[in-house]
């Protein structure tokens, strides 16, 4: 019998431009509805990622709990934002920023790619380029874009016959897992996620986040552009 396991492959930390360290995004996965499979996306790095396995590898919580970490890059390539996850840590942040050689790159380095809210005209999705190339899979669902954004991207998704993710994109931790995607697993391993994902035994489960929540991502969001105008603030 497969395993059914919440998953969320689109988070962010202090590594790139998220409120939150590692620590608090992965701890924060574990309060919100049993998410079960996480990927730290910082953008153009995966030292968040690398971080979290850190903190993973130090703790004993993580042998009591079904949790399964997923190395990953949000990258901004030459057309869009596209996401990387990863079997293991490539070895490096310098990755192509053409998406046919990024495509080509993550192939040869055991990760896929997908790209992230790819018809978000306000967050650098990467339109109907998504029809050009051969992805692993389609975000269809991510908790910051609009209602139409996402339609489109399902819309895609279906017609190309890829699967379809549903991510939270959460920038404060409190944020993780507001969206998610299930996932069947034939056991408790980062193999049997990419095997689940490539199979198309997934399922995008849509939530966009309540008024609190919401607040809470405007308040980072206006906060973090007043930093770069001032770092004083």
């Amino acid at each position: 019998m497969p395993i059914k396991m919440r998953a969320d492959l689109h988070t962010h930390t202090i590594y790139s431009d998220g409120k939150g360290t590692p620590e608090e995004v992965i701890i924060n996965a574990l309060n919100r509805g049993g998410i079960g499979i996480l990927s730290i996306t910082d953008h153009d790095t995966f030292r968040g990622s690398l971080k979290a396995l850190d903190f993973i590898k130090s703790n004993d919580l993580f042998r009591k709990n079904d949790f399964i970490f997923i190395i990953g890059n949000e990258v901004r390539t030459v057309d869009g934002d596209v996401l990387v996850l990863c079997m293991e840590y490539p070895g490096t942040d310098l990755v192509p920023k053409s998406i046919p050689e990024l495509i080509d790159w993550a192939s040869m380095n055991n990760c896929v790619t997908a790209p992230a809210h790819p018809y978000d005209v306000l967050r650098h999705g990467i339109g109907d380029k998504v029809r050009k190339y051969r992805w692993h899979a389609v975000e269809v669902f991510n908790a910051g874009a609009l209602p139409i954004f996402n339609w489109r991207a399902a819309k895609v998704a279906r017609e190309l016959g890829l699967p379809g993710l549903a991510n939270s994109d959460a920038h404060v931790p409190d944020l993780v897992g507001v969206a998610y995607t299930v996932f069947d697993v034939d056991e408790l391993t980062v193999e049997s996620v990419f095997k689940a994902l490539l199979n198309n035994y997934v399922k995008a489960v849509a939530h966009y986040p309540g008024p609190e929540l919401i607040i809470k991502r405007l308040s980072w969001s206006i906060n973090r552009r007043l930093r770069r105008i001032n770092p004083a603030v």
